[in-house]
């Protein structure tokens, strides 16, 4: 007895994207089906970089595909072409398709740290990934990525020159603090500060980056309206802690990001509990629930809530952060969960916008 590519077709309606829990029929992600001879073969084309979830996701086939009859063997091969998010004022940065800025309310709360690992992460899940430095003022990925006293090759003609990104583990970078030495302070009005950023935007030559993360300084002043103005963000990610202090910060950073018009994808909840390395006791220092509520109140997505680890410090203090340290570890995959989760949000933009405006007709 043979099968027929409309039973598969019908057996895999219910496969979900394990990011987004959608159907992935509903994000325009229908697997494509082939049958020779009782051998099914299944390619499915994610948006996003998914490597951690490759594996999970042939085995969700196998299993909606056991009962079906006729099937001799059945091949999964899934791959991902990852498209620009659409986003609505700024320029297209040459060589990248998109720009996640990752911010926070207030100083303090892990956001360098939660960029760098985002960026790792995004590289790890399969992505061409950089990471461009925007705290002009206090630098601090040179050091975490161990970038040492590289400085970055400048090519082209006279008028028209431009920086190659450094590379460090596996990821493009540029940052103020590679054309400075560390014992140098930008003691600099708030333009020329701004006008470094645009310098290292423009000139910076990205070689065909997927994600572009942008650290970006504490706070809502000329920085973050620069970015927001100057170039296309796709999103945003808002890193806090559950403390209430930090909270109040996270609000109006999220309340920038909308007024400039720039999509906040979800929240990072750093140091959310306190893990005792002696006897396992889990203590939430800094308070509980706060990133999902901040989340909830503002209809955006928790991404992640990432424990007070001191091996997080530790890994980035020594230029080797955690996805990179140990990339097998649970820190490590936490940090990978939350990178498929924004390159799966920027993708169901992309496809929302793709669809086009909904025309509704009301007979008054």
């Amino acid at each position: 007895m043979s099968v027929a590519v409309v039973d598969i077709q019908q057996a895999l309606l219910p496969l979900t994207d394990p990011s987004l829990n959608q159907p992935l029929i509903a994000l325009g992600a229908a697997p494509a089906v082939t049958v020779e001879q009782g051998l099914v073969k299944v390619q499915l084309t994610l948006g996003y970089a998914a490597a951690g979830v490759a594996g999970q996701l042939a085995h969700a086939v196998n299993d909606m595909l056991a009962p079906v009859s006729g099937i001799s063997a059945v091949e999964v091969d899934i791959q991902w072409e990852i498209p620009a998010a659409p986003v609505s004022v700024g320029q297209q940065v040459p060589g990248v398709r998109n720009i996640i800025a990752v911010a926070s309310g207030k100083g303090g709360v892990g956001k360098s740290t939660t960029a760098v690992n985002l960026a790792l992460a995004l590289a790890a899940e399969g992505a061409r990934t950089g990471i461009l430095d925007a705290d002009i003022y206090g630098p601090s990925v040179p050091q975490m990525l161990g970038v040492g006293s590289r400085r970055p090759e400048v090519v082209g003609e006279l008028g028209r020159q431009q920086m190659l990104p450094l590379e460090a583990h596996g990821i493009q970078s540029i940052s103020m603090g590679y054309l400075v030495t560390e014992q140098t302070p930008m003691v600099w009005r708030g333009p020329m500060a701004t006008g470094a950023l645009k310098q290292l935007l423009t000139q910076t030559r990205w070689d065909d980056l997927d994600y572009l993360v942008v650290d970006m300084p504490p706070g809502t002043g000329d920085i973050q309206l620069t970015l927001s103005q100057s170039v296309a963000v796709s999103g945003a990610v808002i890193v806090t802690t559950p403390q209430d202090i930090a909270l109040l910060d996270a609000k109006k950073g999220i309340e920038m990001f909308r007024k400039v018009n720039i999509p906040v994808l979800g929240v990072v909840e750093n140091m959310a509990v306190h893990v005792c390395r002696q006897c396992g006791h889990e203590e939430p220092v800094f308070g509980s629930g706060g990133g999902e509520r901040i989340a909830r109140d503002y209809q955006t997505h928790l991404l992640g809530a990432l424990p007070l680890d001191l091996s997080i410090r530790e890994q980035a203090d020594s230029g080797c952060p955690t996805v990179a340290a140990d990339p097998d570890s649970a820190l490590a995959q936490h940090y990978r969960s939350i990178a498929r989760q924004v390159g799966a949000i920027l993708w169901q933009q992309a496809g929302t916008a793709a669809a086009g405006p909904s025309i509704e007709i009301v007979d008054d």
